[in-house]
């Protein structure tokens, strides 16, 4: 599996809202965090739990990748999100940084 292909799947896994198979493509240690700020969701556990809420809040929620780009250990998707089918949706860039096979961080530039 690429990591474009594992990025892609991530983006499967968020859109059937399964977020234990989301994280299971990522480092125990991973996170979620604002493009070089804060970090939003830390650790499996709590991308997991950030995430179900999302979830929980956007039942409709989904995202729909527009461009991705794989460059060595990164992975870089822009994505249209939709959290319902009357809310404006919003574009977001999602950078992947991978450990080995796994995700180890995803910064979001919006």
């Amino acid at each position: 599996m690429t990591r474009l292909s594992t990025a892609t799947q991530m983006i499967v896994h968020y859109n059937a809202q399964d977020a234990d198979s989301y994280v299971a493509l990522m480092t125990d240690d991973a996170c979620e965090a604002s493009y070089r700020g804060a970090v939003v969701r830390e650790g499996k556990e709590g991308t997991r739990a950030g995430l179900n809420a999302m979830f929980a809040e956007f039942p409709e929620n989904r995202a729909e990748i527009l461009t991705a780009y794989e460059l060595g250990d990164y992975v870089a998707l822009h994505e249209r999100v939709f959290r319902s089918a009357t809310a404006e949706p919003f574009e977001v860039m999602s950078i992947y940084s991978f450990e080995g096979d796994k995700v180890s961080r995803v910064e979001f530039v919006r």
